[in-house]
């Protein structure tokens, strides 16, 4: 099937414009060696450039990127009014720049090297300018939300951090505006709050007569007293060891005194000590004796003419003075009736007396407990045979009144074994806990600063890459407007020497 030449003349050519340099040098649009060519023609550019007359649009065309052959011919358009005065009879310019200019045009329009010089910019561009920019601004952009994320994640931990802090405060009982003052604040208080649980403990006479009566009908000739320290308490209160321990009140009480612990200070520092320097008495001597003073050290150390004449050895065993040996005794006995040490500490400041106290209540809890379940469980007969010939204050007891005696004991227990109360003891045996604590306590808001200082340099670096994706978009959009610039000059510069035939450049996505 032929083609009429009217028809042929609409047939588009398309190239491939990752091959279109080979295209131009197959068809001998172009000369193999157009590179070096083209690097003659830019350094004569350079030279041309460095004296240009002050007009706005060759500003613009010199602060581009690169010039290419249209920006020359539109240099050598401007300067046909700026040179006008050099042109003589015959059309031709005396001015050097014109010259240069009209130079340079004519090496770019020899063997069509601008052609190739403007296929391979654009190949450049679109190959690797291109894609590394938008590669710039898509790694921008992940690094955003990465970073946006990592804010995220740290303002939620130190959030986590700072709800632990005041949580672990809630469990000691105190605020965390002053950890370590709040504590010993509490230690102080210790004393009253330990009377007030061993006031308490008066509310389980009951229980504990009720104790007594199963146990001597279980055990019949059992005499002994259950929970002793509970009926101490209970009647007396909390009052001292020695009272506890003899039955008597001292008539005077020496507590021992409480080891003051000095606040860590908030930086390590050395201390250097107090070094004074004193003349020593050397040098005193010597000036003295009218000599010049000593650079000596004086050790302390003075020699004292023996006795002896000879240099013997004496070995001390004449007949000298006697030696007296005086033995001291270890200690000294405490005078009766005065409570001091251990002895002066409340039964409940005691560790010892303490555990006891809170094991007896524990006695008294399980008994209360085990008696609610067995009169609750009316089917058992066994157990009811078992009372009939009870004392009738266990006969008498009714399961509702069990449970409020087993409610007041454990009520009494709680408070003496809460977690702040635990922490409040080991603060009293060991003053030194409170550091150990305030420290622990101080750490978890010191994580929460940190992670609030990491969500701050993390805000920073995002807006850093916002800054940037916000330089490289408009550096992209001036390079894709180029581009498309040079696309079109290229297609209609092909399409002249083909007769007008439409041409189109492939594998162009912008």
């Amino acid at each position: 099937m032929q083609v009429s030449p009217q028809d042929y003349q609409n047939v588009p050519i398309d190239i491939q414009t990752g091959k279109l340099l080979d295209w131009l040098v197959d068809r001998r649009h172009c000369n193999l060696k157009w590179q070096s060519q083209v690097l003659a023609i830019r350094e004569k550019i350079n030279a041309a450039i460095q004296d240009m007359p002050e007009n706005e649009e060759i500003k613009q065309l010199l602060a581009g990127a690169y010039l290419h052959y249209f920006h020359c011919l539109r240099i050598v358009e401007i300067l046909k009014g700026t040179e006008a005065s050099t042109k003589n009879l015959f059309g031709r310019y005396s001015s050097q720049r014109m010259k240069d200019w009209q130079e340079i045009v004519s090496l770019y329009e020899k063997e069509n090297t601008y052609l190739a010089e403007l296929a391979s910019l654009l190949v450049r561009s679109i190959s690797y300018e291109i894609p590394s920019l938008r590669k710039q601004i898509s790694r921008c952009q992940q690094a955003q939300q990465d970073l946006a994320r990592r804010e995220e994640e740290c303002q939620l931990g130190a959030a986590e951090l700072r709800e632990r802090f005041f949580a672990s405060c809630k469990q000691y009982g105190i605020t965390g505006d002053n950890v370590r003052q709040e504590l010993l604040a509490l230690v102080k208080d210790l004393p009253s709050l330990l009377c007030e649980i061993g006031a308490g403990a008066s509310a389980l006479s009951e229980a504990i007569e009720l104790y007594q009566a199963c146990v001597e009908f279980v055990c019949e000739s059992s005499e002994e007293l259950v929970v002793p320290m509970l009926r101490h308490v209970g009647k007396k209160g909390n009052t001292t060891v020695y009272e506890w321990r003899t039955g008597l009140q001292p008539l005077r009480v020496e507590r021992p005194e409480a080891e003051e612990v000095p606040e860590q200070p908030k930086e390590d520092t050395i201390d250097w000590g107090d070094f004074t320097l004193e003349p020593t008495g050397v040098a005193d001597g010597a000036a003295a004796d009218g000599g010049a003073p000593s650079d000596e050290i004086d050790w302390g150390i003075t020699l004292e003419p023996s006795p002896q004449q000879d240099d013997s050895i004496d070995w001390g065993d004449g007949e000298s003075e006697e030696v007296q040996i005086t033995v001291l005794e270890a200690g000294t006995e405490v005078p009766e009736g005065v409570a001091c040490g251990s002895d002066a500490l409340t039964l409940l400041e005691n560790t010892e007396t303490r555990s006891q106290f809170i094991d007896e209540l524990m006695e008294l809890e399980l008994f209360l407990s085990q008696r609610l379940v067995e009169m609750e469980e009316e089917a058992d007969v066994v157990a009811v045979s078992q009372f009939q010939l009870a004392p009738a204050v266990l006969q008498g007891q009714t399961s509702a009144h069990v449970g409020s005696l087993l409610a007041t004991t454990r009520a009494l227990l709680g408070r003496l074994c809460t977690r702040s109360m635990q922490h409040l003891f080991m603060i009293l045996a060991s003053p030194r806990y409170v550091d150990r604590v305030s420290e622990l306590l101080r750490q978890k808001l010191k994580q929460a600063e940190l992670l609030l200082a990491k969500k701050e340099a993390m805000s920073q670096k995002r807006q850093e890459a916002l800054a940037e994706q916000g330089a490289l978009e408009p550096k992209l959009d001036r390079l894709l407007e180029k581009t498309k610039e040079l696309q079109k000059l290229i297609e209609a510069d092909v399409s002249k020497r083909y007769s007008g035939r439409p041409v189109n450049l492939m594998g162009v996505s912008l």
